[in-house]
Formats: C-alpha cells, structure tokens, sequence
C-alpha cells in the first residue's frame, strides 16, 4: 500500500469541522453524482456513505427539500441515520428514521417535518401506495446496495414513481458488487433512472493510497471414510429416486450431480403440468421431486457441514414426518430403509467434519500471534454457525458471538433490531473477539476492525463473495480464509463464484467503454415518452381498501396509470363506479373463508349484494379445486350458491397483475359511461341477534352452524345450550358423544391464561 496523502477535512456549511476526511476520489465522484442521476461501483471499505453524504449537503444546501437515503436492513437504516447525526450540523430530529414499528400515521408527520429520511425501501413503498407521502418535493434519493433494483424489489417501484413526480429529481446508487452481467446493470440503471455510471476498482491509480492489503489462503480439506460413507447411502437414494421420477416421465440427466437449482426448476415444470391436467403420474412426480429436494439438502450438508448439521436435519424430518400436516414424501421417506441406514449411522458417527478441527486452529493460532485481532467466520446454516460458536467457546481467550437475521425458525428464535446492534458494537468494543455469522452480516454492515475473514464454505455468488471478503482490510491490513472440502460442491461454488466475478469485471469495463451509449439511450427514451419525466394524467379513479395496499394486484393498477384512492371500507376490496365493487378472493383466501366464521364468504357477499347494484367476485390464482383443506365438491356447492342463490358474477384470473387489468377494464367501461364522480357507501351489516347466538354457540369446540342451529332450536337459548348436560346434548341431531365430551370440556375447565 502506498503512503496515503496526509489528512485534511471537508469544510462545508453543513458538516461539522475535522469530521470528514477529503479523499480526492470521493470529492471528484460526489461532483459528478450532484450534476447527473450516477451509479457509483466502489470497492467495500472505501466510503461510498461518504460520498452520499457530499451529494446530500450539496442537494440540501442549493436546493432545499428533502433528501430520502434508502438502505435494505433496519441495522443499516439506523447506521446510516447515526453517522448522519454525527457528521451534520442540522438538528438530530431532523434526521427521521422511517421503519415498519413507527405507525403510519407519525409516519407522515415526520415525513412532513423532516428534510432528512432514512428508511427502509418497504416501508416508502407501502406509504406511497397509500398515497400517504409522495416524491414531489424530494431533490435526492440515495439507493444503497443499489444492485438489488431489480425483479419486484421496492427500490424499482420507488424509482419509477421518482421519475413520474419529482421536480427536481436526482438519484445516486452505490453498492460495491452490481451484479455479474451487463444486462443486470443496466437493468439496475433503468429501474432508478440512472444515467451516468462511475466504476472504480482497487487498482485504480486514486484509490490505491487507500487501500490495505488483503491476503487470500485457501484451505482443503479431505471428507473422512465413515463420512464418505454416510454421502454413499444418501446418494444411492437420491439416484433411486432419480430412476423412479424418469419412470414417470420426468428426466434429471446430471444423476446425483444434479443440484438444488436444477430441482426446483423441475418441481415448477411439475406444478405447471398440474396446473394443466390433475393426472396421477404428476402428483407422484411432485412428490418424488419434494423427496430429492430433501435428500440433496442432507447431502449437502455432510459435505460441506459435517455429521452434526446433518443429524439436527435428520431429527427435524423425523418431526416433521410425524406431525398432523406432514407431507406424503416426507412420510414416505423417514419409512425407506436406506434413509433409516443413513439416520442410524449419523447417529453412531462420533466425529465431526474435519473443516471444524481446521478452523479452531486456524482461530487459535490467530488469537495467540495477534491477541486482539477480531475475527468474522461466515456460514451458510444457523446450524453450522451454533455448531462453530460452541466448539469455539471451548478454546482459552476466544469470546465468540452468533450474529444471525431477525426471523425465527423452530425453536430457534432470530436477534431482534435492537439485540443486533448491542452484539455488533459490544464486538467492535472487544467484548466478543470471534463473529460467527450467517449472510446477514455480508451487506454493509459497519465492522472496521475485523483482521481475519473465514469462509466456512464458499457461496456460488459474486455479490456476497465480495461482501464477505469487505469485512476486512478497512483500517489496515487483512486476511481472507476460504475452506474447501475436497470433491465437493465446495470447489464447484468457489469457481462458480470466481467466474460471475470476472463476469462482472468485463461488464464493467463494458459500460466505461459505452457509457455514452447509455445516456444516449436513456435520452431516447425520455424524447419518446415525456411523461416519464412528468406526472401523467391519472383519468381512471379506483376507491381501494387499505388493507389491499400491500398487494400486486395495487402495484400493477399503479403502472396502468389508475388514481388510487384508500379508504378502511367495509364492504369490498375495489370500488369503481356507484353501482360495482369488487371483492377479490386469493384461492386460500376463499377456501378459508368458507368455514371461518369471522371471515365468512357469504356474509360478505350479502353485505356486497345488499349494498351495490353491480357487485362482482374475483377469484385470483390456480388450484381451487386441489386444496387439501376441503373437499372439491364443497367448492363446487360455493361457486354455484354464488352464482345461482347471490347472481354474483365470478371472473378468474391467474394472477395480481392481470386481476389489475380486469379491474381497471371495469372501471374504464363504468366510468366512460356515466362520467360522474363516485364514492364508496356501502358499510357492513350487523349481526342480528339470531345471528350472534349461532356465532356464540359455533365459536364452542367443532360445532359447525348447522349443529348450533339445532342445539339453539333444541334448548331454545344460549343459556340452556351452557348449562344443558351431556346426557340431553347427545339427545340433539349430529351431536354425538365425543362432541359433546368436547363441549362440556371447554365449558367446565378452569381458564389457565393467567393475568394481564
């Protein structure tokens, strides 16, 4: 590393003195992200949070308004937030942290009031389809780790309605890993708008003076025999599953070789095929598939993980197998005698997979050479990260942490927001010496001080390659370890990984070649569609339940253009003209609906019918007569009560995307016939007392309406229902003896749910 220049800070009416450094790189990136919309590609470590900053004092102090910084993970919002507090010379509580614990309505407060938010990008979404904020008077978004704008993630619904409103628009990216081909980045450059590209590498001339050196070891490791053993019984079963899925049609030509990817995308072709025709051959081809999904998976593990990561599997199929829901193939597989063999084995094996006994060295021998070094080791499986934690503890002087996401799963329960930030700064403080995380610690996470970096297992992807190998070399020198089991899916990830890298290399110096192709293009664009410059006429009007916002169904009415107005409606989903609304159903929606009292269909459907002259039943995705939670020919018995005892219209449709063009159809015919403004009016009904009595009685054990009814008819009150014996409840049509066991049972045992 050459000697850096000597330091000197950033002088700017709203930065505080001597806080930040001036880097020329950084100086010469911000000026050219304040003049046009720039993606910026800058290696881990080197301050792409400060250029943001840059642009955003720049935007703030020229151009008034508000600055919206968007980061993916709530660590990462209330990072960003606090080293903006720190830095600026504005009030902290203009600084508005905008996250899904603080309730919409303070919200759109704080929105109003500050000129600084930073927010997760689900949380803006969600506002803005509510239309509780808009974009018009913000002069600058910052999308970090700008390489995920693609496919259905927020950040490409926040871009484009950025483009549609804002006045002074200007967007700046910045991630360290865009992506492994050209066509994803530009991708990513069209989603937010972007026009101009900015790519820097470590070996660039300014960034050089910078950087720390990074030295890369690779460690192989041999599986042992009884392990070895233990891989050939599982993939003696995968193979016969294998021949018994192409004896029904269905071909995997790669044999054990083939991969977790491979299945899924043959398990889709199955479940299209379903879709298509309910054949038998297909439903034992689904299940077969479900099989080899779970055999691949143990595989998996004893390569790369080891015995104990495979027995805690094992144990959770045998679990699963024998709850009330289990599946046919995991049924059938925990019975098949070489899956017994290989249970029975891991059980007996009394060693573990030798990647352990390497990495306590490897952290051994570190902690003695360097005492306060800090260490980060990734792995793939919470399991695995356990497993490591414990065996880690056991050694002198190493305090070790397992840092994993905010989802629970089992009995394993996630850290918390809160709980996640302690364990990061009471790691930097030297409290733990040892991070053992999973992928959630891979993205811009702020940990200067980690001198070594271990790869439990390589990752088959450029992007958390990168991230992972970011964690070090910030401050000053690091070290990156990746180990590899020897014949392995281990070798095949870590050349998957290093080609979509040199992939991404030749597509960045793809677009610093043809950079002026890439604003030409977008100007182009911008000549033939002015209106993605400027807001659109929005003519066709649709009244949307609130609890409908989150839905594609209200992301795809915004691309066509509808003025979507929210309101809490208790009647219906979309209302578009005096006369029709619309109820949507999901299949499991409807399915559910029909013997939940709370969610009762054809109450819904009176209340609809009663209240709108035109109402109108969308039925929305595939399977409705293969659910396994009520008989066919009981959704049979709903459709024609619906169309025959209400006269209430049911469309299909296949999908949210084309329910929005169903329903802006509608609309569209309503509103261009009678070209009157409308509202909706309707509100729900009431139960009747008669109606409240049956609930009350339903609501007890498995009594259905239909027994309520009876058991009303026969006693002649709620009362007496309560207080009648078992003797004269067996006396009532469809109430046997364990049904009224059960009755009595809930009425008589004393309420266990303690206080408050």
């Amino acid at each position: 590393m050459e000697s850096p220049p000597q330091t000197t800070f950033i002088s700017h009416p709203l930065i505080r003195p001597d806080k930040i450094e001036a880097r020329d790189y950084q100086i010469l990136l911000s000026e050219v992200a304040k003049k046009n919309s720039t993606l910026i590609v800058l290696p881990t470590g080197l301050g792409k949070t400060v250029i943001a900053l840059l642009v955003l004092v720049d935007r703030l102090y020229n151009e008034g308004g508000k600055v919206l910084f968007l980061s993916p993970t709530k660590p990462l919002v209330e990072q960003h937030a606090s080293f903006i507090r720190s830095v600026l010379t504005i009030p902290e509580d203009d600084v508005f942290v905008a996250t899904g614990e603080i309730q919409p309505e303070k919200r759109v407060r704080q929105w109003r009031e500050s000129s600084i938010i930073v927010a997760t990008p689900q949380v803006i979404e969600n506002d803005l389809l509510a239309r509780r904020i808009d974009l018009t008077d913000v002069v600058l978004i910052i999308f970090d780790e700008c390489h995920r704008a693609h496919g259905n993630y927020a950040y490409v619904y926040i871009g484009r309605r950025y483009q549609e409103e804002g006045k002074k628009r200007l967007v700046l990216g910045i991630t360290a890993s865009p992506g492994s081909n050209l066509m994803k980045i530009q991708e990513v450059c069209e989603n937010l708008g972007i026009e101009r590209v900015e790519i820097r590498r470590e070996d660039d001339p300014d960034i050089l003076p910078y950087i720390f050196r990074k030295e890369i070891e690779w460690v192989r490791v041999d599986v042992p025999r009884e392990i070895r053993e233990l891989k050939r019984i599982l993939e003696e079963l995968f193979l016969d599953r294998v021949r018994k899925l192409s004896d029904v049609g269905f071909h995997l030509y790669n044999g054990k070789r083939t991969t977790t990817k491979e299945l899924l995308e043959l398990q889709s072709r199955i479940q299209a095929r379903l879709k298509e025709q309910q054949h038998t051959r297909f439903f034992k081809a689904a299940s077969l598939a479900a099989e080899l999904l779970k055999i691949r998976h143990a595989i998996d593990l004893v390569e790369t993980q080891g015995v104990n990561a495979v027995r805690k599997y094992f144990r959770r199929l045998m679990k699963e197998a024998s709850s009330k829901g289990a599946t046919k193939a995991s049924r059938r597989l925990i019975r098949e005698p070489k899956f017994v063999r290989a249970v029975n084995l891991a059980e007996e094996i009394d060693l573990e997979h030798p990647k352990l006994k390497v990495l306590v060295q490897i952290v051994r021998r570190e902690l003695e050479r360097k005492p306060d070094s800090r260490i980060i080791i990734f792995t793939n499986f919470r399991d695995s990260a356990e497993m490591v934690r414990s065996a880690l503890e056991k050694i002198d002087n190493v305090k070790p942490l397992r840092f994993i996401g905010q989802a629970s799963r089992g009995d394993d329960k996630g850290l918390s927001q809160k709980k996640q930030v302690e364990l990061l700064e009471r790691f930097k403080a030297g409290d733990y010496n040892v991070m053992v995380a999973t992928s959630v610690a891979e993205e811009g996470l702020d940990i200067p001080m980690a001198d070594l970096v271990i790869f439990y297992e390589p990752v088959p992807s450029e992007i958390r390659s990168i991230q992972r190998r970011g964690r070090t070399g910030r401050r000053r020198a690091g070290r990156i370890i990746i180990l590899i089991t020897r014949e392995t899916k281990d070798e095949a990830y870590y050349w998957i990984s290093k080609h979509k890298e040199r992939m991404m290399e030749r597509g960045m110096d793809e677009i610093k070649r043809n950079e002026s192709e890439l604003i030409d293009s977008r100007e182009e664009e911008v000549e033939k569609n002015p209106e993605a410059k400027s807001e659109k006429a929005r003519e066709t009007v649709i009244y949307v339940d609130n609890r409908e916002v989150r839905s594609q169904v209200v992301k795809s009415l915004e691309k066509l253009n509808c003025n979507l107005i929210f309101k809490n409606m208790e009647v219906g989903d979309y209302v578009v003209s005096e006369r029709v609304c619309i109820e949507r159903k999901s299949v499991d929606d409807l399915v559910n609906s029909l013997f939940d009292p709370e969610r009762n269909l054809f109450a819904q459907l009176r209340d609809l019918k009663r209240e709108y002259e035109r109402p109108v039943l969308i039925i929305e995705g595939d399977g409705l007569y293969n659910t396994k939670k009520v008989a066919e020919s009981v959704i049979r018995g709903a459709i024609i009560s619906i169309a025959v005892d209400f006269s209430i219209p049911t469309l299909y449709t296949r999908n949210g995307e084309e329910t929005a063009r169903l329903i802006e159809t509608i609309a569209k015919r309503e509103q261009d016939a009678s070209k009157r403004g409308f509202s909706p009016h309707a509100k729900k009904s009431s139960r009747n007392l008669r109606e409240q009595q049956e609930y009350i009685i339903s609501s007890i054990s498995n009594i259905g309406p239909v027994s309520a009814r009876n058991l009303l008819r026969y006693f002649g009150s709620v009362r007496n229902v309560i207080n009648a014996p078992k003797e004269e409840l067996v006396k009532v049509e469809r109430i046997g003896e364990i049904t009224a066991e059960k009755m009595r049972e809930v009425i008589e045992a004393r309420y266990e749910g303690g206080q408050g």
